[in-house]
């Protein structure tokens, strides 16, 4: 079996990799928390490794999460049956009750016409002026090999984005890099060396031992000019 067909016939394989990454989520999670409310929905949840999170935020009290694919369904609710799981996408959902937040954590690069998904995020959002939580690939530099047996369409640069959040009706209220170190990582192994799996100790390394020194600078002392992700916050007009 090729390469490519052993990732489309593992749909986790992304996630595998990803479980290493606690200290990742934990700061991408302190990009959001200032601007969750009560009720978060989590659009392409996965297996629930962010939404986990999401649900023990304070100040949150109800999280729904949504996921088309009935494999990891499957998996997400073995692991967090206390959770509320939708199998299904944003466009199944009903306007009401209203939601506060929706966070969306690498989904819209998979989303072919993506103006389209974000003026669904905008209805459900519209009616409590919520905040669209986004975090997205950046730099279509890095488009690699990895990227097309993940399923995406792109990787933004931060002025596109910026345009389609104004065009879906929202007004934006934090754009930046998040990742430096990852950027030249993810060129290095992805687009030089055209490798196409995580090394999962190069994973938990990084996790562990850079990670958490790079976050708290980009954080607290400077935005990186240039990052392997885009961290947006966006609010419905």
């Amino acid at each position: 079996m090729s390469p490519v067909n052993e990732r489309a016939a593992n749909p986790t394989f992304e996630f595998d990799a990803l479980q290493e990454a606690h200290a990742y989520r934990r700061g991408l999670l302190r990009e959001f928390s200032p601007f969750l409310g009560a009720r978060v929905m989590e659009v392409g949840a996965g297996i629930g490794q962010f939404t986990e999170l999401l649900a023990r935020q304070p100040g949150v009290t109800t999280v729904l999460a949504l996921e088309p694919d009935a494999r990891l369904c499957a998996q997400f609710r073995k692991l967090h049956p206390a959770i509320r799981l939708v199998e299904g996408t944003v466009q199944s959902v009903e306007p009401k009750p209203e939601w506060d937040n929706i966070v969306c954590v690498n989904v819209l690069e998979h989303i072919e016409h993506d103006v389209d998904e974000l003026r669904s995020y905008h209805h459900l959002l519209k009616a409590e002026r919520g905040r669209l939580c986004l975090f997205v690939p950046a730099r279509p530099e890095l488009f690699s090999l990895i990227d097309q047996d993940f399923g995406h369409f792109r990787r933004y640069r931060p002025r596109d984005l910026q345009q389609k959040l104004l065009s879906a009706g929202f007004q934006l209220q934090r754009l930046h890099y998040f990742n430096l170190v990852g950027y030249a990582a993810w060129w290095w192994k992805f687009r030089v060396l055209k490798q196409r799996t995580f090394d999962l100790k190069s994973v938990r390394f990084f996790d562990r031992r850079i990670f958490p020194i790079t976050s708290f600078l980009e954080q607290k002392l400077l935005r990186p000019p240039i990052g392997q992700s885009l961290v947006a916050v966006a609010q419905a007009g």
